[in-house]
């Protein structure tokens, strides 16, 4: 579901992951967002920041939006980092290593994304999407609006004063959690029953146009009661929508063989994890090594992010 409390109280655990951010070579024109103890923090230190996130996080959540809690993390981080400093940590061995570690996690994403920047044109992009739309399943698509509340009682007073007539969406304004359901009234647009989490899908999948549940359900994100608004037979999802996650898997399979490419073409010489010489130089059969954390589809690292143009401009109410 859209919501956005659930997203924002996992926004700082996000952005704990996130690199230490440089602060220097900043663009010209890029405005000071913050100072700690006259250390220059900037919109660019931001948006690295935000494309840190999650692409479900960052489906639901725009810069703006993030902007608060984005900017407090990184004062604590630069606050946290300059203690760091004075302490001189980073003259232990394993900071050391840690801090070359990060630099080659950080050039390697940014080669990565550079290769696919350039590979996947607009182009291939529409003739990908054009096959996709050729082939799509038809899935059944319903319209809904939907109040998300705290706790089961709250949600079977709802449900009591839709029996007696209460208008849903005026109800959604009202009482619903989500911050985009009280401006919309709950309105959760077109979707099939694939985008949205098991527990809501099935119970909102199950009702005919113009009811709502009489019993409230319940998921990750609280308790819910649905009412279907209508139903049709599904179609291809729209460009916007879809090429994302055409770019992400043209991605994968390029980086993938590019990576093929330069292990065949590097020296490597593995050793004992003492540093002894091995009978061979080679990892066991088999075994491949998972790559980092963070990486495009769990298999190709530094996967692009699309730009703009390429970015779904509705909401996708599937939540993670």
């Amino acid at each position: 579901m859209t919501a956005r409390n659930a997203i924002f109280a996992c926004l700082i655990l996000a952005l704990a992951a996130t690199p230490a951010l440089a602060q220097k070579a900043k663009p010209a024109g890029d405005p000071v967002v913050a100072r700690v103890n006259g250390q220059a923090l900037t919109r660019l230190d931001v948006e690295i920041a935000y494309s840190a996130l999650s692409p479900e996080v960052r489906q639901h959540v725009t810069l703006e939006q993030a902007y608060p809690q984005i900017v407090d993390r990184l004062v604590s981080m630069v606050v946290a980092s300059q203690a760091a400093e004075k302490a001189r940590v980073e003259a232990d061995p394993v900071v050391k290593k840690r801090l070359f570690l990060a630099r080659d996690q950080i050039l390697q994403d940014a080669y990565f994304n550079s290769i696919a920047h350039k590979e996947i044109t607009k182009e291939k992009l529409q003739t990908a999407y054009a096959q996709y739309a050729k082939e799509a399943p038809k899935q059944e698509e319903i319209k809904a609006r939907h109040i998300l509340v705290n706790n089961e009682k709250e949600a079977n007073d709802i449900i009591a004063q839709l029996k007696k007539g209460a208008d849903f969406a005026t109800l959604a304004k009202e009482k619903t959690i989500d911050p985009s359901g009280k401006a919309s009234g709950g309105e959760l647009g077109w979707f099939t029953q694939d985008e949205m989490v098991p527990e809501f899908a099935k119970a909102a999948f199950a009702l005919k146009k113009g009811q709502f549940t009489e019993t409230p359900v319940h998921s990750q994100f609280g308790w819910h009661v649905i009412q279907v608004e209508d139903r049709r037979p599904g179609k291809a999802l729209p460009y916007e929508q879809e090429a994302p996650r055409l770019a992400q898997t043209m991605a994968t399979k390029l980086i993938s063989n590019r990576m093929r490419e330069l292990d065949k073409a590097a020296k490597v010489e593995i050793f004992a994890l003492d540093g002894s010489k091995l009978p061979s130089a080679n990892p066991a059969p088999g075994l491949k090594l998972k790559p980092p954390a963070g990486s495009a589809a769990g298999a190709a690292p530094g996967a692009p992010t699309l730009a703009p143009e390429t970015a779904p401009d509705k909401l996708n109410p599937k939540p993670q």
